[in-house]
């Protein structure tokens, strides 16, 4: 038993007759490692004993503990839990400890599984994933979405039997991305994409998927068809003032908040951060972990800087993690995610009494305020780091002024 932790003696006993006997010592030593507090601690200690106990009456064994397995307690045990107190029942708490528990036994070679014992689909979606990635470069991001659908795609028409692409028709191609109640054309465009990705992998491969591919269905699409939503100068103003009244992890917020508004950062951008990105004595920071896997150098506006030597000076809590945001709870030392970033934003908008949910829009108005004080379409497309002009074409239909000086009269005007 660990000796750091100490729990009532109902769960020290479910976990002392389980197979997490000898991991306990571990998982106790995990989260002192990740500077947990004592009383969270204890309640994840109760939580894993929760999941022994269950894991004892249903004969489990160490191989078989997966994401799956976890989803299956929290799903049909959960609802139904009578187990005794002191058991731990909430579903956030019971996810948290779990997710670490995971981390521990793979740390040991626990739940590692031989590629030969995995489903068919699984070993399917890890071809098609290390080709998407080797082959095409696609980014993680996109790979997971399209696994994800892929995924859902293959256990529709074969379960966990052989895949045999010549059993698929176009019917069924087409019913699975316009979806049973009808999808938007937008959710059928990421579908379908997602399908062809696979099907041109599956071709590749020497299956005919020629007649499938043509099936799928493409929504119209007119490119530039809509005006991207932006902020004014008054409303950024309005937004960064926000920040002025203190609140918990208040200057991660608001410099992470200035990278995409001074400098048109993504989400995941901002997230990727490190500290040797900064040349304090050029005044410049570099993007080497882009969604274009290109390295770009930014000049780093006075504002941003100083905003990123507040947050580093007063606020970043001490860690080994060389990222510029890093979490401010426990596990301090594991990167903070772009969720951390886009809830920041959305804090923000609510301060201000905004409705807006998109954090892109932030994106949007950077390039819509250069291209209001005459910054050339190249020179915003190179601040955007889009490699096509189209990409950054979208932003010249909100300059109004500059439409309005070309703009014929329409007949029977005034004008």
């Amino acid at each position: 038993m660990s000796q750091q932790i100490v729990v009532q003696p109902q769960p020290r006993m479910w976990l002392e007759n389980s197979i997490l006997q000898p991991y306990v010592s571990l998982y106790g030593a995990h989260l002192s490692r990740g500077r947990y507090a004592p009383s969270t601690q204890r309640v994840y200690l109760r939580c894993v004993a929760h999941f022994a106990h269950w894991l004892t009456g249903k004969r489990c064994g160490l191989s078989a503990i997966d994401e799956a397995l976890v989803a299956r307690f929290l799903s049909e045990h959960l609802p139904v839990c009578k187990c005794p107190y002191p058991v731990r029942r909430l579903r956030h708490e019971l996810r948290a400890a779990l997710s670490q528990l995971l981390e521990v036994l793979r740390a040991d070679g626990v739940g590692t599984l031989d590629p030969t014992s995995r489903t068919v689909v699984a070993q399917e979606l890890a071809r098609f994933d290390g080709h998407m990635r080797d082959v095409w470069g696609l980014a993680d991001s996109t790979r997971r979405q399209r696994g994800n659908i892929v995924g859902a795609f293959l256990l529709a028409h074969f379960g966990e039997g052989q895949i045999t692409m010549s059993k698929i028709d176009a019917a069924s191609v087409q019913r699975f991305v316009i979806g049973d109640q009808g999808r938007s054309a937008g959710s059928i465009r990421v579908i379908g994409g997602a399908i062809s990705c696979y099907l041109r992998f599956r071709s590749m491969t020497g299956d005919q998927v020629g007649e499938l591919a043509a099936a799928i269905p493409r929504p119209a699409h007119w490119r530039l068809a809509s005006l991207p939503e932006v902020f004014s100068d008054a409303e950024i103003d309005t937004l960064l003032r926000s920040f002025e009244h203190p609140f918990p992890s208040h200057r991660r917020a608001y410099a992470m908040t200035r990278c995409l508004i001074d400098l048109g950062l993504r989400c995941s951008e901002v997230v990727n951060l490190r500290l040797e990105d900064i040349d304090w004595t050029n005044g410049t920071i570099s993007l080497c972990r882009t969604k274009t896997r290109r390295t770009d150098v930014l000049p780093l506006p006075r504002a941003t800087g100083s905003a990123i030597v507040a947050y580093l000076r007063e606020e970043r809590p001490q860690t080994s993690n060389r990222a510029i945001f890093v979490r401010h709870v426990a596990p301090y030392d594991t990167p903070i995610g772009r969720g951390v970033v886009e809830r920041a934003v959305l804090a923000s908008y609510r301060r201000c009494g905004w409705s807006c949910t998109g954090v892109h829009i932030l994106r949007h108005s950077v390039a819509s305020r250069l291209l209001r004080t005459g910054v050339p379409m190249k020179d915003i497309a190179d601040v955007l780091r889009h490699r096509s002009l189209d990409t950054s074409a979208i932003y010249a239909k909100v300059d109004l002024t500059k439409l309005a000086a070309v703009a014929m009269p329409w007949p029977g005007s005034a004008s």
